[in-house]
C-alpha cells in the first residue's frame, strides 16, 4: 500500500521503519540460501569461500559437485526413492485430505472442531514425537522399514496441509450449486467431479504441492520408519553431513531451493486464481 500524500510525520516515519524491519527480516531469512548457492560451485571440496572464489577467478568455480550428484549411485538411488515415495504420499494426502475438508465444511457434522484438531495435529505435535509414535505403531503391525510404511507416514504429515488449503477454498463456495445439481438428477459423485472439484481445484493443487514438498524434504520420520532400502534424498544429505562431509550436499540443496521456488510460485498463482474465481480480487 502506497503512502498517502496527506500522511503525518509520525506516519511517514512508521511507514519507512516498518519496511526497513521487514527488509531486515527478509535478509535474515534469505541470507543462508544466498550463501549456499555460490558455494555449490566451489572448485574445492570445502564448505567455505576460497580466495579464488572471493576474487571471482574462474578457477575457483566448478560444476563438479553437480556432476558428482548425477554420477554417484548413492545420490541417484536416494533421489529415485524420494521420487517414488513423495508422489504416492501426495496422492493419498490429497485424496483423504480433500474428502475430510469437504465433510468438515458441513455444519451438520458433530464434533467437527475436535475432528479438525485431530487431523491437523501432525502440524502441531513435534515431529520427533510423531516419528517415535509411528515407529512403535508400525513395528507392531509389520510396516516398519517398508515402502508402504514410509508412504503412509508421509501422507499423514501431508494431510493437514491439504485440509487447510481446501477448507480455505470452500469458504467462498456456493452450496446452492450442489443443490441445483442434485435437483437436476446428478448423483453425489457426479456433483463432486463436475461442480465442486473445478471450483476447489486451486486449493487442492496448492495442498498437493505442500504435501509433496513436505514428503520430499522430510528426514526425521523416514529415519524412524524407513530402512536402508528407503533412503531418501534428505536422508542421504544427513549422512553426507554426519559421516562423509560431502560438498555435494550444497549442489543438492541448491537444486532443492530451485524446485521449492518453482512450486511456491505455482502456489501463489493458484491462490490468485482462486481469489478471482471467488470474486475476492479484480480480474
Amino acid at each position: 500500500m502506497a503512502l498517502p500524500t496527506y500522511a503525518s510525520t509520525p506516519q511517514v516515519i512508521w511507514y519507512y521503519t516498518f519496511r526497513g524491519i521487514c527488509a531486515l527480516i527478509f535478509f535474515f531469512l534469505i541470507a543462508p540460501i544466498l550463501v549456499i548457492i555460490p558455494l555449490s560451485f566451489n572448485a574445492e571440496n570445502f564448505f567455505t569461500f576460497t580466495p579464488e572464489m572471493l576474487s571471482l577467478s574462474p578457477e575457483g568455480y566448478s560444476t563438479k559437485h553437480y556432476e558428482d550428484f548425477f554420477n554417484t549411485s548413492d545420490w541417484q538411488q536416494a533421489m529415485w526413492n524420494s521420487l517414488k515415495i513423495a508422489p504416492m504420499a501426495t496422492l493419498l494426502a490429497v485424496s483423504f485430505g480433500t474428502l475430510a475438508a469437504i465433510g468438515l465444511s458441513s455444519e451438520h457434522v458433530p464434533f467437527r472442531r475436535a475432528i479438525m484438531a485431530v487431523l491437523i495435529s501432525p502440524m502441531i505435535v513435534p515431529l520427533i514425537i510423531s516419528a517415535a509414535g509411528m515407529y512403535f505403531f508400525y513395528s507392531r503391525i509389520g510396516l516398519q522399514g517398508t515402502y508402504l510404511g514410509v508412504v503412509l507416514a508421509h501422507a499423514a504429515l501431508g494431510i493437514p496441509f491439504v485440509i487447510i488449503t481446501v477448507t480455505a477454498t470452500l469458504v467462498g463456495f456456493d452450496r446452492s450449486l450442489t443443490r441445483a445439481a442434485a435437483n437436476m438428477g446428478a448423483n453425489p459423485v457426479t456433483t463432486f467431479f463436475r461442480v465442486q472439484m473445478p471450483l476447489i481445484l486451486p486449493g487442492v493443487i496448492s495442498g498437493a504441492l505442500f504435501a509433496f514438498i513436505t514428503s520430499f524434504d522430510e528426514v526425521v520420520v523416514v529415519l524412524f520408519v524407513g530402512s536402508a532400502g528407503q533412503k531418501t534424498l534428505p536422508w542421504q544429505m544427513f549422512i553426507g553431513l554426519r559421516e562423509q562431509i560431502s560438498p555435494t550436499i550444497l549442489a543438492v540443496a541448491t537444486m532443492l531451493v530451485g524446485i521449492s521456488i518453482c512450486l511456491l510460485t505455482v502456489v501463489e498463482l493458484l491462490r490468485r486464481r482462486s481469489e478471482r474465481l471467488r470474486g475476492m480480487s479484480p480480474g
